[in-house]
């Protein structure tokens, strides 16, 4: 084994500067960065030019350039320095809404010779969003037969941030008719429930005014609220029940309309017309979900109705009511959690970033002709691409990130 000794200093500082010089060609292409949202404009985000080899001289001359598919201007780099800043507002939320990961891809190039480099700037979520709901009041119709530990499902707070700072926690104010019960769902976050304590008495209270309140896990702390307003009704024994309270259900994309998703079936103990039940969206659901289903109120079919779309929404929580016909009405409660399996129904893109034509027949093996990039919008395996050439071509493809290649 041959085994070198520096003789000198100098020639330590020579050898330290050839292993940084290896170092960065092996992680060479793939730099990161981190920036939190909202950041002011000229915010410092990293030295790029320093970072990729690059002196800052050369910069101009070999017409550095930086692309950001679909992201515009937000990201700047200044030629005379070499520092890449925050040119224009990055709003998390606009960019990757609810996803947990959120980053800027920036495909760095340069000409004489040309290069191409491949920059990941993750943008951190701050705490810039209070829990809101989407009302200011809930009304709740609630007869004072109901039993005790009867209960009432809210519509919760939804905050348009992300990980800790979206998650929230409720509160309802004091009382000493109702408790707050929350129900945890996978991948759902958490649902308020009202929990009957003591019996209701219409002659007493005929209606009650309460707060709940949502706060967020965030630092600094933000909170929402809504009224409910609870009106105590006289009649009818038994409430309307569904044999069970979440219905999973499973269906593809692009299902043709009139397609079947589910038949609900609910019970009602009474007799007469108080056993006879209409079936209805509950007003918690939103018009989207409206549009994309139809509810028949006699049989409690659920159809669709318009085009569902993995890529649109992967999933629909469906709140359902069903009320009988006794005076006065009394209403059960279900929920249809839809899940959207994906189809393969979009076809692969490719993108030519560079192209250097002609192609002069002298031009070195290993030269760079195109910068090819392909993109599926579709999921797991059916988003999974491969890119080839035709065969018997003196032309190869070069993975140089993810989904991108040189020609």
């Amino acid at each position: 084994m041959l085994v070198y000794t520096p003789s000198s200093p100098r020639d330590l500082r020579q050898l330290l500067l050839l292993l940084l010089l290896a170092a960065w060609k092996a992680g060479r292409g793939q730099v990161h960065y981190s920036v939190p949202e909202e950041a002011k404009h000229g915010t410092f985000v990293g030295r790029i030019a320093q970072d990729l080899g690059l002196e800052l001289a050369e910069l101009v001359p070999r017409l550095f350039r930086v692309a950001s598919k679909g992201h515009g201007d937000l990201l700047e780099v200044n030629l005379q320095n070499g520092i890449l800043f925050v040119n224009s507002r990055i709003d998390r939320e606009e960019l990757c809404g609810r996803s947990a990961e959120c980053s800027i891809h920036l495909e760095v190039i340069v000409d004489r010779p040309l290069q191409v480099f491949h920059v990941e700037v993750e943008v951190k979520d701050i705490n810039d969003n209070p829990p809101v709901f989407s009302v200011s009041e809930q009304k709740l119709s609630i007869p004072e037969s109901r039993l005790l530990d009867s209960r009432f499902p809210l519509e919760g707070a939804s905050d348009a941030d992300v990980g800790e700072n979206a998650v929230l926690t409720y509160r309802l104010s004091p009382n000493e008719f109702f408790i707050l019960d929350i129900i945890n769902r996978k991948d759902k976050g958490k649902t308020p429930v009202l929990v009957l304590g003591k019996m209701l008495d219409r002659e007493e209270n005929p209606q009650l005014q309460l707060l709940l309140t949502a706060t967020d896990g965030g630092k600094p702390q933000y909170t929402g609220s809504v009224t409910l307003l609870i009106l105590v009704l006289d009649a009818n024994d038994n409430a309307p029940i569904f044999d069970r309270s979440v219905y999973e259900v499973k269906m593809y994309e692009n299902s043709a309309k009139q397609t079947l998703v589910i038949w609900l079936n609910a019970s009602d103990a009474d007799e007469g017309i108080n056993k006879e039940m209409i079936y209805s969206f509950s007003s918690l659901v939103p018009p989207s979900i409206r549009r994309k289903f139809l509810m028949n109120e006699k049989t409690g079919e659920i159809r669709v109705n318009d085009a569902i779309d993995f890529e649109d929404s992967n999933t629909y929580e469906i709140h359902v009511d069903v009320t009988d016909k006794g005076n006065p009405p009394m209403v059960g409660h279900c929920t249809v959690l839809v899940e959207v399996l994906d189809e393969n129904d979009n076809s692969p893109e490719v993108v030519i970033t560079s192209l250097a034509l002609p192609v002069r027949e002298d031009a070195h093996v290993g030269s760079v002709i195109a910068l090819i990039s392909v993109s599926d919008r579709d999921s797991g395996a059916n988003g999974q691409v491969t890119c080839t050439l035709s065969p018997h071509v003196p032309f190869k493809l070069v993975s140089t990130f993810k989904n991108y290649y040189s020609l």
